[in-house]
C-alpha cells in the first residue's frame, strides 16, 4: 500500500508550494554535478567520483546532453515501516531527460541524490530549485528489523558528507 500525499509529506521537508501530489512528494534540485572521474563497483567496496558543481547562470542549468549527478534540496526521513521509490516527473521526461534513482531503505535520512540524465541533443535548462522528481512511499508489512545504516545515511546534512572516493578495501 502506499501513503497518500498529505501522510507522505510528513516524511519530506522543507516542503515547496505544489509539491504534495496525490501519491507522494516532488523533489527539487538544489545541486547539480558534472562527475569528475571514473567510478568503481567492486564485490567489497566502491569508488564514487568527485563531483563538480555546476553553477546556475541567471538562476538556471543549461545541460547537455550526457550524465549528471543531482542532489535534492529536500531532507528524506524513511521510518521503518516504509521504502520509499523516486521517480522523474513526467514534465522531465517529456523534454528528453529523466532521473535514474535508487530505493530509499527504511531508516535512511538525507537528502539524496539522482543520476540525471540528458537525452535531448538539444539539451535542456532547469531552473533552480525546479522541481524533477517524486518521491512515493510504500508501507511494509511490517517494521524493518533495523534501519538504513550505509554511507550514505545522514548524505547532504553537513557534518556527514555521505558521499566522495572511497577505497576498496573501506567496504568491507
Amino acid at each position: 500500500m502506499f501513503l497518500l500525499g498529505p501522510e507522505a509529506s510528513r516524511l519530506v521537508s522543507p516542503l515547496s508550494p505544489g509539491s504534495v501530489q496525490p501519491a507522494g512528494v516532488d523533489l527539487s534540485v538544489d545541486v547539480v554535478e558534472e562527475l569528475a572521474g571514473p567510478g568503481f563497483l567492486g564485490l567489497y567496496g566502491r569508488g564514487i567520483p568527485q563531483g563538480r558543481p555546476l553553477e546556475a547562470v541567471g538562476g538556471a542549468y543549461r545541460l547537455g546532453p550526457g550524465g549528471y549527478r543531482v542532489r535534492f534540496r529536500e531532507v528524506v526521513r524513511v521510518p521503518l515501516w516504509a521504502v520509499g521509490f523516486c521517480l522523474p516527473r513526467s514534465s522531465l521526461l517529456r523534454m528528453g531527460a529523466s532521473l535514474h534513482c535508487a530505493v530509499w531503505d527504511p531508516g535512511y535520512e538525507g537528502r539524496g541524490q539522482a543520476l540525471l540524465v540528458v537525452y535531448n541533443p538539444h539539451g535542456v535548462t532547469i531552473e533552480a530549485g525546479a522541481r524533477v522528481a517524486q518521491i512515493v512511499f510504500a508501507r511494509l508489512e511490517g517494521l524493518a528489523a533495523s534501519g538504513y545504516s550505509g554511507a550514505y545515511q545522514g548524505e547532504g546534512l553537513g557534518g556527514r558528507v555521505g558521499v566522495g572516493p572511497r577505497r576498496a578495501e573501506e567496504g568491507r
